[in-house]
């Protein structure tokens, strides 16, 4: 999968070792004190500070996905990230509405403030992707999806469909409201 992402993307993960999460739960403040965690997941990077967002999966029977997108951005980023959707809500739209991010994750998911965030309009234009704190699309698999021999091609093209999203948002985390650098 690796090889197959850094022919189209430069990610950082150079191994699948480095790439997965810990199979161990911790127990210490869980009721549920199964040592194991039942599934197997991980993490592949995006390389250097100019290439942001992240690559995720997940492989559970039943329950299979993968994921991409922003998580948790620092106060920073999700500053500017907004202050663009402030500027620029239609190039937005346009972007999560291209044929590839919906015929692949749908809609953008992630958590909300409940209110316009702080120092936007109640009744913004673009007041709902404002209130995102995340920036996530996820895919989801059958079993026998999983299992087919073109798993990892499927997977790696549902990946290549968001690059877009993660260019647009690069370029916005890496230039100010001017469009001069940053980096």
């Amino acid at each position: 999968m690796i090889a197959r992402m850094n022919a189209h993307d430069h990610i950082e993960t150079l191994s699948g070792k480095k790439a997965l999460y810990r199979v161990y739960n911790d127990v210490r403040f869980s009721k549920d004190k199964t040592p194991y965690n039942p599934r197997f997941a991980g993490r592949l990077s995006r390389a250097t500070a100019s290439r942001r967002g992240g690559y995720y999966f997940w492989i559970k029977p039943g329950e299979s996905r993968v994921g991409c997108g922003f998580t948790y951005p620092n106060a920073d980023d999700l500053k500017r990230i907004r202050q663009d959707i402030d500027q620029n809500y239609s190039d937005w739209r346009k972007l999560l509405k291209s044929k590839a991010i919906v015929s692949n994750f749908g809609m953008m998911m992630g958590e909300k403030v409940k209110t316009a965030p702080k120092g936007f309009p109640k009744d913004h234009n673009a007041i709902d992707l404002l209130q995102y704190k995340q920036y996530w699309f996820e895919h989801h698999f059958s079993d026998d999806e999983v299992l087919a021999k073109d798993f990892v091609t499927k997977v790696d093209k549902i990946f290549k469909s968001i690059r877009p999203f993660f260019d647009y948002i690069s370029e916005v985390l890496t230039t100010d409201l001017n469009g001069e650098s940053v980096i």
